[in-house]
């Protein structure tokens, strides 16, 4: 059994400020109990501004977030999910990196991983958006292995993409990880049931720690809810709108009887269509 502790925030486009309160809360968490503490996506910073952006973010190397995290990390004794950071890069477009890391107890990188699919979407005639304008795809996958299960990281588009999501654990994953800022409309409609979805065609837990409520700086407004999902499809807990911490204990045992109850991972046929 591993206690995880989903971090719920609102953050504003101030990467120092958002640091003292996903700081305060990772502290909160680890003295609660959690062994594996996960905090959502763009935890630095919530911007539509890329003038903005490049006037307050940094490259990996040089970001005082995750210099600070990695260092709670250790302080606590935890393994650390940051949802994803804000990043530059030496692109020549300029766009910035939407980074997640899985932090060990010493503080260390043990993975990371670059969001690979893009929020470009018109929900309406006033509010769209174009995440690839201001942020360059990841192109590769990753599994992670930590000492209660392997990991396999993606961030809030990806979800909407279940291909991903059932290579990930075909390699071994048993946790798949969905930090997310998901927007209002979509969270409303479509949140839960692909969270639920994607853990019942994979056989994992599903941990989707969230952004929520309207966002200083910006003109974003998030759905929030973050989700613990079983392997069986079921929602284990549900933080609501308002910022916090949401505890959920995982039983790693139940990916294995999920996958010998439905074994569909194995299960794949070459198919063609006919048109």
């Amino acid at each position: 059994m591993v206690k995880a502790a989903l971090i719920q925030i609102c953050a504003s486009d101030q990467p120092q400020e958002n640091l003292i309160e996903a700081a305060k809360l990772i502290k909160q968490a680890a003295k609660g109990g959690a062994e594996f503490v996960l905090t959502p996506e763009v935890t630095n910073c919530v911007s539509d501004s890329k003038s903005h952006q490049n006037s307050v973010l940094h490259h990996q190397k040089d970001d005082p977030t995750l210099a600070a995290l990695q260092a709670e990390a250790k302080a606590a004794d935890i393994w650390l999910l940051i949802g994803s950071l804000a990043l530059k890069t030496d692109d020549a477009d300029g766009r910035f990196a939407n980074r997640s890391f899985l932090i060990n107890p010493e503080g260390e990188i043990v993975a990371q991983y670059d969001k690979i699919h893009m929020f470009d979407v018109n929900l309406s005639d006033t509010e769209s958006y174009r995440e690839s304008h201001g942020y360059r795809p990841g192109q590769n996958a990753v599994v992670a292995e930590a000492p209660f299960g392997k990991i396999g990281m993606t961030v809030c588009y990806d979800i909407r993409f279940p291909h991903l999501h059932r290579q990930l654990a075909q390699s071994g994953a048993e946790i798949l990880t969905v930090p997310a800022a998901f927007a209002r409309p979509t969270g409303q409609a479509h949140w839960e049931v692909l969270l639920r979805a994607r853990a019942i065609e994979t056989g994992c837990f599903v941990l989707a720690p969230a952004q929520t409520g309207e966002h200083d700086g910006s003109a974003r407004k998030t759905h929030g809810h973050s989700l613990a999902v079983s392997p069986w499809g079921d929602v284990l807990v549900d933080a609501g709108t308002e910022p916090g911490i949401t505890y959920v204990d995982l039983d790693m045992s139940q990916v294995a009887k999920a996958r010998q109850r439905v074994p569909s991972l194995s299960h794949d046929r070459d198919f063609k269509i006919r048109q």
